[in-house]
């Protein structure tokens, strides 16, 4: 390969990594107006037109924040867990091609799966290096979360992958041309969706941050830039989380305007779920993850697995 590729190749990463941020700070900016006006009050709208300013605000006075040094904790493991959360959740964006640079990832979900993975431990290592019982309660919890969800959602994704056979995400949308998937695996696709709330620590599954209980969880000892880090890799992985069920689900890939709607309107429904349902009971999490989610991806696989062979 020619360098002037990799030099190609670098950039297109870069460009792709910034419109991930500014797209995770305008997220911010919706969720605070749409749960404004789901309370009945307007969000932030003093910052320049509407408020678009404020995400540029927010992150201007988290980053100029004094850092809190916290005196009984592993220090190097507490600050550099934050950014390598942050680095994970920007390095799964690899996995979606940018048309100029022709990347294409063969085994983009095993890559996917293992990045998600490795993600549970920045939360375990957040929780237990700031060396408070709180936020290692906290940490724990998001864990034993993370992991159950995982089992049931990358189950749910093999029933897709039996369908397509094959690892590459661009796929899917040779697929979908006559019927979504969506529409196809209906209950497995609702089960995807939830499992993808669960995943990203979202609200009725916020039980790692559970304020009323557990004061803020695994971060509650990070300020500055440090919480900033956590936030922006929570906000990424909502988004890319969102772009996954419509590459999966709702007709794959195909950078149209509908594409990039479907895609707001998914980021949209995690915040709607936020400001309509309550937290639930944490036992009621593990119980939904276990003794429903698990039984039905493994019967749904069992079943396409059958369809795939009978079609041949």
């Amino acid at each position: 390969m020619m360098l002037m590729d990799l030099l190609n190749i670098l950039i297109g990463m870069l460009i792709l990594i910034i419109g991930v941020l500014i797209g995770v700070a305008f997220l911010t900016l919706l969720e605070r107006k749409v749960l404004g006006y789901i309370q009945i009050r307007k969000g932030p709208n003093k910052m320049g037109y509407m408020g678009l300013l404020q995400p540029f605000c927010d992150a201007i006075k988290l980053f100029s924040k004094e850092q809190v040094y916290l005196n009984y904790s592993n220090y190097l493991v507490y600050y550099f867990s934050p950014v390598m959360s942050f680095i994970l959740s920007l390095m799964v964006w690899m996995l979606i091609p940018y048309m100029f640079n022709m990347i294409m990832f063969n085994l983009g979900i095993l890559f996917f799966l293992c990045c998600t993975s490795i993600g549970v431990y920045t939360l375990m290592v957040a929780g237990w290096s700031s060396n408070s019982n709180y936020s290692l309660l906290g940490g724990l919890r998001a864990v034993a979360q993370t992991i159950s969800y995982e089992v049931s959602m990358s189950l749910i994704m093999m029933s897709s992958i039996i369908m397509i056979m094959d690892f590459n995400l661009m796929k899917f949308f040779d697929y979908q041309v006559m019927i979504w998937f969506m529409f196809m695996m209906m209950p497995l696709s609702l089960c995807f969706l939830s499992s993808l709330m669960a995943e990203t620590n979202r609200t009725p599954f916020d039980f790692a941050e559970g304020e009323s209980e557990l004061v803020s969880g695994f971060n509650i000892e990070y300020s500055s830039g440090g919480f900033a880090l956590i936030f922006l890799s929570e906000y990424s992985s909502i988004l890319f989380m969102s772009l996954l069920f419509v590459i999966m689900y709702m007709g794959g890939y195909d950078l149209t305007l509908i594409f990039y709607l479907k895609l707001v309107f998914l980021s949209f429904f995690f915040i709607w779920v936020r400001g309509t349902l309550p937290r639930y009971r944490y036992d009621k999490l593990m119980y939904l993850c276990w003794k429903s989610y698990l039984p039905i991806s493994l019967n749904f696989l069992l079943f396409f697995m059958g369809l795939k062979m009978f079609l041949g």
